[in-house]
C-alpha cells in the first residue's frame, strides 16, 4: 500500500511503525473472511482492510477522527484472527492501537459514553472495587428484564441502558468466592527446586475465580517449581490499552516492570507466567510499548521475553498424569489472544491429550466468542451473537466440558451453555494430582 506520510511525520516513531505496518499490505483481502465483524455484518469498512485504510486517511492527513471511524474502529474486536491469516504479515495490532489512543486523545464522545468508559477503566483493573461492582450487579440482575435487550439498530453504539444490561447478564448469579492468597506469597516446590516463576495475580480473574491460579500453583509446586505471588504487581493494563488510554496502561506496564525486574534480582525468575491470555498477549509487547523509554526499554524487554502464558510453560515440565480421563470429553476453545496474539494453538490440546482427555476442536474455531475485554459491554448486540455463533458451534463435538486459556472467554461462553467452562489449567491440575474442578 501506497503512504503518503511527509519527513516530518515519519520524524514521529509511532507514525514510522504505521508507515511500515501500512506499506505491507497489498489489498488482497484474505483478512474480511476470517474477520468477525465482516462475517456478521458484510460491510468492507467493518473489515481489517477497511479500517486499515481509515486509519491511513486519518493519520496521513493528521486528522482528528469522525464518528463513521470511530464507530467502525470501535466494532473491531482485537481478536488479531486477520493476522494470523494475513500473508503479508499486516502487524495490525499495532496500527488499530495507534488508531484508538488518537480516538481517545481528539474524539470527544457523548458523555454517557465516557463517563461509561470512565468507570470500567477505573473498576476493572481494581480487584477489590471490581468485587464491589459484581455483588452491585448481581443485586440488580432481578432488574435487567426492564432494561433493552439485544437491538438490530442501525445506530453507531448501543445506548447506555443496553450496556447496563450486559453488564447484568455477565454478572455472576452467585456470591464471589473468597479472595485468593496475598501479594507477597510464596508457594514451596514439593521436592527438589526445578526452577522459580512468578505468576500474573490478574485483576478481574483474581475477584471471579481465584481457583484459576491456585491450579497453576498447585501444578508447578506438584512439579518442583516455587511459585511467587509478586508484591507491588498491579493491572497488565490491557484493559485501558485497549480503550486507548494510553498514559494509564504505560504507567502500569512501568509498573510491573519494576516489580518483576526486582523479584528477578532479589530471588530469581525463570519466568513470567500468566493465566490469563488477553494479558499475557498485552505483557509481550511490554518491549514495543516501551520502545522509547530510555529508562525501561531494556528492561520492558527482558520482561516481555520472560513472559509465558501457564501452558506453554508446563509443556516443558513432563507433566505426570495421575490417572486416564478418556471418559471426559473436551471442547478446546482457543482464545485469540492465545492463538492470534501468542501463536500459541497446538500446545494447550497436546498437554490435555497427553493428560487422558478426549480433545475435540471446534468449527470456527479462528473465530472469536465476542468477549474481547470490555467489548462484550460496549458492542453488547455484535458480542451476542458471536457467543451465541460460538456456543451453537461448541455443542456440535457434544462435549462434557469446556476448556478455555482466558477468564473472558471464559464467562462470555459460560453466558450463553449449561455446559461447564473450565481453564485449561484446572483440567492439568485434576489430571497431575490435584481436585476435581468445582464446575465439572
Amino acid at each position: 500500500m501506497k503512504t503518503e506520510f511527509t519527513l516530518a511525520q515519519l520524524a514521529d516513531s509511532d507514525i514510522a511503525v504505521a508507515d511500515k505496518i501500512l506499506r505491507a499490505c497489498v489489498h488482497c483481502g484474505f483478512c474480511t473472511a476470517t474477520c468477525p465483524t465482516y462475517v456478521l455484518l458484510g460491510d468492507e469498512l467493518d473489515s481489517p482492510r477497511g479500517r486499515i485504510y481509515l486509519i491511513k486517511q486519518m493519520l496521513e492527513k493528521d486528522q482528528a477522527p469522525t464518528a463513521d471511524v470511530v464507530k467502525h474502529i470501535d466494532r473491531c474486536l482485537s481478536c488479531l484472527s486477520c493476522m494470523t491469516t494475513c500473508p503479508s504479515g499486516v502487524h495490525y495490532m499495532h496500527l488499530v492501537d495507534q488508531a484508538r489512543v488518537r480516538i481517545e486523545q481528539r474524539y470527544e464522545r457523548p458523555l454517557t459514553d465516557r463517563l461509561l468508559r470512565a468507570v470500567l477503566a477505573y473498576v476493572l483493573p481494581r480487584p477489590r472495587e471490581f468485587r464491589l461492582a459484581m455483588t452491585l450487579a448481581r443485586l440488580g440482575r432481578p432488574f435487567k428484564a426492564l432494561l433493552p435487550a439485544s437491538s438490530a439498530s442501525r445506530a453507531p453504539a448501543p445506548s447506555l441502558l443496553r450496556r447496563v444490561r450486559a453488564m447484568l447478564d455477565l454478572a455472576p448469579a452467585a456470591a464471589l468466592p473468597p479472595p485468593g492468597p496475598a501479594d507477597g506469597s510464596v508457594f514451596a516446590a514439593q521436592g527438589a527446586r526445578r526452577g522459580r516463576v512468578a505468576l500474573l495475580q490478574g485483576c478481574a480473574q483474581a475477584a471471579l475465580a481465584p481457583r484459576i491460579n491456585q491450579a497453576a500453583i498447585n501444578v508447578l509446586t506438584r512439579h518442583g517449581i516455587e511459585v511467587v505471588l509478586v508484591r507491588d504487581e498491579q493491572c497488565c493494563g490491557a484493559l485501558t490499552h485497549h480503550m486507548g488510554q494510553d498514559s494509564d496502561a504505560l504507567a502500569r506496564a512501568r509498573g510491573n516492570v519494576d516489580a518483576w525486574t526486582a523479584e528477578a534480582k532479589r530471588g530469581g525468575l525463570d519466568a513470567i507466567l500468566v493465566t490469563t491470555s488477553g494479558c499475557g498477549t498485552v505483557i509481550k509487547d511490554y518491549g514495543h510499548m516501551l520502545r522509547e523509554d530510555p529508562h525501561y526499554a531494556a528492561s520492558a524487554a527482558a520482561v516481555s521475553t520472560m513472559a509465558k502464558d501457564i501452558t506453554e510453560y508446563l509443556a516443558g515440565l513432563d507433566l505426570a498424569s495421575a490417572s486416564q480421563r478418556d471418559d471426559i470429553v473436551v471442547a478446546y476453545h482457543s482464545a485469540c489472544s492465545l492463538q492470534h496474539g501468542q501463536k500459541i494453538t497446538s500446545i494447550p490440546k497436546e498437554l490435555l491429550s497427553k493428560s487422558g482427555f478426549v480433545v475435540k476442536d471446534i468449527p470456527e474455531s479462528h473465530l472469536c466468542c465476542g468477549s474481547a475485554g470490555t467489548y462484550n459491554i460496549l458492542q453488547p448486540d455484535i458480542a451476542m451473537k458471536l457467543r451465541d455463533r460460538k456456543v451453537a458451534n461448541i455443542a456440535t463435538v457434544k462435549p462434557n466440558v469446556i476448556a478455555a486459556g482466558n477468564i473472558g472467554c471464559m464467562m462470555q461462553i459460560a453466558s450463553g451453555t449449561s455446559v461447564p467452562v473450565v481453564h485449561t489449567v484446572e483440567l492439568l491440575d485434576w489430571a497431575t494430582g490435584g481436585p476435581r474442578p468445582g464446575m465439572i
